[in-house]
């Protein structure tokens, strides 16, 4: 038992970066670990860690060789696009709210100026999608035990009491079915908005699938992550879980193994497209045309009518935008103008990155985020592993404004940038810290 406790032990410390000689590294990876640990579980509690890992990064950047500085060109970008931020806060009068997005925003200037100066291993890389794994599981079973617990109070207030006969089992069979039905209709995720918890979900089942599963333990993992999916219910995840699928499906060389998960394909995707709030999606998008009132507007016909009521603001200002600190009170006046009285009553931003960054900058960041999703394309369309990575994030940023909130601005502002390296993180051609160490000893 002791053996057994000090193996535990120490592979637990393999968990995390050391470096006995270069303490900044170490305390700059382990507080990034940290961090991908957290993110899944709350909205503030990353956030020490993030700029622990952001004072120590740049740190790094003054002691390390400057040749690094002119590799990975791709990655200034991200510094030019806070840069289109910052200029737009010239025209924009609600300065307040400017101020503090494009606080939120540092990350963008700095994680992506850190990392071309910090070289990455295969193995330290792994280990923050590790982490992020363990974060979503443990808030897995956080949100389970929460939802369980609204399940019973609702089965409380029904007054339902459990009595030994037909009637009985049949009142019991019915109050299972409605507490499961309202399990389900829920908002899953207490903890962070779901959308960001099924993005990160989506990159790990990606990072993870391309290769094989080696263990009961791995098997299991990947099956509570697809039941997380499955709850959480968000209609853009389904989409891209389903196209990830297929290129995995597509992949398989052996016919018997590609016809087996065809069929465990399709079992799936019946599974899935029985989640009683993909029902209520068709619904709600097929009543589109059906009166605006807030008893009527559903969330998703709410992000229809959000996405008219941009396209009709870049229409009006197409070459500037109205600025960070503006655009979402411009949003808000138009959906007034419109009748869009949910939309109004809740303000909504313009659920479309892509479209608030257009409605922000203009012309000019809407060129630049465009600009890093070609790049970002064309660097993963080496394979359908890295292919599919590529749409997990574009497809989430077309569904949701991933970039106003600290916990999207961060995540994209580590990933991205790792991905858009010469050596991708997901490929087998990364550059080894302790060769560069070497090689550098030899210079």
């Amino acid at each position: 038992m002791r053996n057994k406790l000090i193996t535990a032990i120490l592979d637990f410390k393999e968990w995390f970066y050391i470096d006995k000689n270069d303490w900044v590294l170490t305390v700059f990876w382990n507080s990034l670990y940290t961090a991908f640990f957290l993110l899944p579980l709350g909205i503030n509690l990353p956030t020490p860690f993030f700029i622990i890992s952001i004072v120590l990064g740049m740190v790094n950047i003054f002691r390390t060789n400057r040749h690094s500085f002119t590799d990975n060109k791709a990655l200034w970008l991200f510094p030019l696009y806070f840069v289109a931020l910052a200029v737009s806060m010239i025209y924009t009068e609600n300065i307040a709210d400017g101020m503090n997005l494009l606080q939120r925003s540092l990350s963008l200037l700095f994680f992506p100026v850190i990392f071309l100066f910090v070289k990455e291993d295969a193995s330290t890389v792994r280990r923050l999608f590790d982490f992020l794994l363990l974060g979503l599981l443990v808030s897995f079973f956080i949100n389970l035990s929460l939802g369980v617990l609204d399940v019973l109070s609702y089965v409380k207030r029904e007054g339902f009491v459990f009595e030994a006969s037909l009637e009985g089992m049949s009142k019991l069979m019915n109050t299972a079915m409605k507490g499961w039905a309202y399990f389900v209709r829920s908002e899953f995720s207490k903890l962070v908005n779901p959308s960001y918890i099924s993005l990160y979900i989506l990159l790990v089942l990606s990072y993870y699938l391309k290769n094989k599963l080696e263990s009961r333990i791995q098997a299991l993992t990947i099956l509570i992550l697809f039941v997380y999916l499955f709850l959480l219910a968000s209609i853009a995840a389904y989409l891209t879980l389903a196209i990830m699928c297929l290129l995995l499906i597509f992949n398989i060389s052996d016919k018997n193994k590609k016809y087996t998960a065809s069929i465990l394909f399709f079992l799936g995707l019946l599974v899935f497209l029985n989640n009683p709030r993909v029902f209520d999606f068709y619904t709600n998008v097929t009543g589109i045309k059906k009166d605006y009132g807030v008893n009527n507007t559903s969330i998703e016909k709410s992000r229809l009518l959000t996405w008219n009521a941009s396209g009709e603001l870049i229409q009006e200002s197409p070459v500037f935008g109205y600025g960070i600190g503006d655009t979402n009170d411009v949003l808000v006046e138009r959906y007034k103008e419109l009748d869009y009285f949910h939309n109004y009553e809740n303000k909504y931003n313009a659920h479309n990155q892509f479209l608030q960054t257009y409605l922000q900058t203009g012309i000019f960041g809407f060129g630049i985020l465009t600009c890093i999703f070609v790049l970002l394309g064309m660097r993963m369309r080496r394979s359908r592993n890295e292919f599919s990575v590529f749409l997990v994030l574009t497809i989430s940023l077309l569904f949701e404004s991933m970039l106003v909130r600290f916990n999207g601005i961060v995540f994209f502002s580590i990933i991205i940038p790792l991905l858009l390296k010469k050596r991708s993180i997901l490929s087998s051609r990364i550059i080894r810290n302790t060769d560069i160490k070497a090689n550098r000893s030899l210079q």
